[in-house]
């Protein structure tokens, strides 16, 4: 097992076997909209699966957590730019509660090596 960029609360990605379990990400610039905050978030997630040894076309699945619904559409345009269309991720993706009410968009991702 091996544990990626940890504190003592948490990790941003465990890497167990073959699989990343990352932990959820969400953008630098809190007060940019979903379009800003959904390409940071995605940017991280890359950077994580890179830094794994994986990459975007490896994934498995992505759930993604929204401040509000009104934002999915957003939120795919850049969505959709960035998944490998290939191989697509399983997805689900839900409004919820964010820990901090400037996010718009967490996501969490599971991948191969």
């Amino acid at each position: 097992m091996k544990r990626i960029d940890k504190n003592s609360r948490r990790s941003r990605a465990v890497v167990v076997g073959n699989m990343v379990h990352m932990g959820g990400q969400v953008a630098d610039d809190k007060a940019a909209d979903i379009r800003v905050q959904t390409a940071q978030t995605l940017a991280k997630i890359d950077a994580l699966l890179a830094e794994c040894g994986s990459s975007k076309a490896k994934l498995i699945s992505a759930t993604i957590w929204l401040k509000s619904m009104s934002d999915y559409d957003g939120m795919n345009d850049v969505w959709d730019r960035w998944i490998d269309p290939e191989n697509p991720p399983t997805r689900a993706c839900g409004e919820v509660r964010l820990a901090d009410d400037r996010y718009l968009v967490e996501i969490i991702a599971t991948a191969m090596l």
